[in-house]
């Protein structure tokens, strides 16, 4: 420090010479200069031609330590304008005021600590923590024993989330029913495990092997912790995220990573049958995880943790808590979950795409945004409401629409239910359409 002050101090090329009062303005930045060494406690500065000294007592160093916020706090050019006038620092600073801290531990340590109240986004050392505190007295264990007249065939594992005080719990269907079977058959008895060491016995109340998503239900005297459902919806990539759930049976297992995608679709990871999403996470997620929670930064559940990439790490999915909402609805409403079916195979238009299909035949359709007909299924609903490949959806019951997403949310559970279709063909024609859609068989 002393060094760099004596080359600034002394480098005569590096201020002006300008008179004011018969004072050089290079003296007087050095008295500055030279005011503020002493100020850190600097007792001399000398070069070859001459030599400044400050020797100060205790208490004049005090107080010019006190001075030091006033300082940084006025506007340079205020100072610097002052001083060539005068010849002598503003008056006002002499204030008193607080003394620069030495303790620069303590200063780190506060900073942090005011980093994780600085905003509810903000990742800070306790979020994670806080996130898994929440939601953690919610997660279950459940173990499904399997059995053949009194044999024991071997035991399915999994996780699952409290989401009712009454012991309704949320959980993946691959867990507790049988898929080989053609209905929802439980594999065996089902025993759940709380986070406190308590045990139940569940019953599977509802299953949707489409989805993998299930409902279970245990009975308590009291009432039970329950986990509070979030939005999925609001997920961006790259948002954190805690996965909970008992791997292998370990209970109580924390990991945390990031989502990677907020709309991994099922035809990208190689599945067959109806269209589902998922969210795509880095979270490590092993056998027995498949049920648990997927949670924000605030503890809320985002989604349902129901399958990993065996071949890779890093890769983890779960189905959005916005989409499992609306299958308990559905459970609760009919008893099962109902999906239209129309016989569509469609695809998402942007304003790339549009332009592409536009350079390859010019009689397109003029739209901005709509969902493009690829294909129609001989024979269903659509075929035989007079839907055509090429044509573009821009409306739905009612409803423009942009997205298939956009589609299935108007359609709902509105299987036999006429509805009405406004697509744009080739050569800008509208053609007005009535659909019906179906129950759709899960494995189409």
């Amino acid at each position: 420090m002393t060094r760099f002050l004596k080359r600034l101090l002394f480098s005569n090329h590096l201020l002006p010479r300008r008179s004011y009062g018969g004072r050089s303005e290079l003296g007087k930045c050095r008295g500055v200069l030279a005011l503020a060494a002493v100020g850190v406690g600097i007792a001399s500065l000398n070069d070859s031609d001459s030599e400044e000294s400050a020797s100060v007592s205790p208490p004049l160093r005090k107080f010019l330590l006190q001075s030091w916020k006033s300082l940084q706090d006025t506007p340079k050019a205020y100072i610097w304008n002052h001083f060539s006038e005068s010849g002598h620092l503003p008056s006002h600073f002499n204030r008193t005021g607080a003394l620069p801290s030495t303790d620069f531990n303590k200063e780190a340590s506060e900073s942090a600590g005011n980093h994780e109240n600085c905003c509810k986004w903000c990742l800070g050392r306790d979020s994670i923590a806080t996130a898994a505190a929440t939601a953690g007295p919610a997660v279950v264990n459940i173990s499904v024993t399997q059995g053949f007249h009194g044999m024991m065939l071997g035991k399915s594992i999994g996780s699952g989330t409290i989401i009712d005080p009454d012991g309704t719990i949320l959980t993946c269907a691959h867990v507790v029913v049988d898929f080989q079977s053609t209905k929802t058959v439980p594999k065996g008895k089902v025993d759940v495990t709380l986070q406190d060491g308590r045990t139940f016995e569940g019953t599977v109340v509802n299953a949707d092997r489409h989805s993998d998503i299930a409902v279970i239900k245990i009975k308590s005297r009291t009432p039970l912790p329950a986990a509070r459902l979030g939005s999925s919806l609001k997920l961006r990539p790259g948002d954190w995220v805690v996965a909970l759930g008992c791997p292998l049976s370990l209970q109580n297992t924390i990991t945390a990573g990031i989502v990677s995608c907020v709309d991994r679709k099922s035809s990208d990871l190689g599945l067959g049958g109806m269209r589902r999403e998922y969210l795509q996470t880095d979270c490590a997620i092993n056998e027995g995880n498949s049920g648990g929670p997927l949670v924000n930064l605030d503890g809320e559940v985002v989604g349902v943790n129901i399958m990993k990439i065996l071949a890779a790490d890093g890769l983890s999915f779960a189905v959005p808590i916005d989409s499992v909402a609306k299958i308990v609805e559905q459970f609760r409403k009919n008893g099962r979950v109902v999906r239209p079916w129309l016989g569509l195979k469609m695809l998402d238009l942007n304003e790339l795409i549009i332009s592409q299909l536009k350079e390859r035949d010019p009689s397109f359709p003029n739209v901005s945004k709509g969902v493009l007909v690829p294909m129609v299924t001989p024979g269903s609903p659509a075929g035989r409401a007079g839907f055509r490949p090429g044509d573009v959806v821009i409306e739905f019951d009612g409803r423009p629409v942009g997205s298939i997403k956009e589609i299935i949310e108007v359609m709902g559970d509105k299987a036999g239910i006429p509805m009405t279709v406004l697509v744009k063909r080739a050569n800008n024609k509208m053609v007005t359409l009535t659909v019906v859609p179906e129950e759709a068989n899960p494995d189409m």
